[in-house]
């Protein structure tokens, strides 16, 4: 099953996208609540290998089961 980044917890740290090995973390030009922008997975590219998820610094940004309610696409 994908992961998911909480849009609402992104920071845009972006080791997460750097770390993907299947390119499917992508950057979103919309803001979350706090103002930041925030990335996004590609839920049909991710292969679930939880990378993002080991790397991402920031607590709660990415979890481990396919959300597309917590994962802002606009």
């Amino acid at each position: 099953m994908p992961h998911t980044i909480v849009s609402q917890k992104c920071e845009a740290v972006a080791i997460c996208k750097d770390a993907c090995p299947v390119d499917c973390i992508h950057f979103s030009n919309n803001r979350n609540k706090k103002g930041t922008n925030y990335y996004i997975i590609d839920f049909v590219k991710c292969i679930d290998c939880g990378v993002c998820l080991s790397v991402c610094p920031v607590e709660g940004a990415v979890i481990p089961e396919e959300r597309e309610d917590l994962q802002m696409i606009k």
